[in-house]
């Protein structure tokens, strides 16, 4: 006789609103976490990738980053203004010896866990990476793009990414486009 696994409910992860990345970004200590912040929720990076970023990596024309993705893969990321005035805040006050940042991946997960603290808010990597997701999906853009953007390897990666988008928000975009 074969017995079926049992069935386990899919917990949906959280990801952020607008307005709590802004807080966030509000009551983190230093521009340089700001911009960590920031960067993380504009382009979806994982923690190893954001922390391995190279100065001359940066593409300031086309607010692009040249990142060292899973595998050994090269990939680019996208960052807007915000990010963009950040980061040259912090690199007006910072020199560089070619890395961006003064931390290492887990100085930044230290960073992340005391603002989790301090906030109560989810503030680890893979909830800006939701969080990158489920705004892209909010404002329309469909999973082939989140996916690109994203660097993700599938499309199935992204659904589970944008898990929070619910049907009110699916709803408002539609009903936004048929007017």
């Amino acid at each position: 006789m074969i017995v079926d696994a049992p069935k386990l409910e899919r917990k949906i992860l959280p990801s952020l609103t607008t307005q709590q990345l802004d807080y966030l970004i509000e009551q983190a200590q230093c521009v340089r976490d700001k911009a960590i912040i920031s960067l993380f929720a504009d382009s979806g990076l994982r923690l190893r990738e954001l922390a391995s970023i190279e100065l001359q990596n940066i593409d300031w024309q086309n607010r692009l980053i040249k990142v060292k993705c899973k595998g050994g893969k090269e990939g680019l990321a996208v960052f807007g203004q915000r990010t963009e005035a950040l980061l040259k805040q912090w690199l007006s006050t910072y020199e560089t010896n070619d890395g961006l940042w003064d931390l290492k991946a887990w100085g930044i997960s230290i960073m992340l866990q005391r603002l989790k603290e301090r906030t109560k808010l989810p503030c680890n990597p893979h909830t800006f990476r939701r969080t990158f997701a489920s705004i892209l999906a909010k404002r329309g853009v469909d999973s082939l793009h989140i996916k690109r953007l994203g660097r993700w390897a599938s499309i199935q990666m992204v659904e589970r990414y944008t898990q929070s988008v619910q049907f009110e928000d699916s709803l408002k975009l539609y009903s936004d486009i048929v007017k």
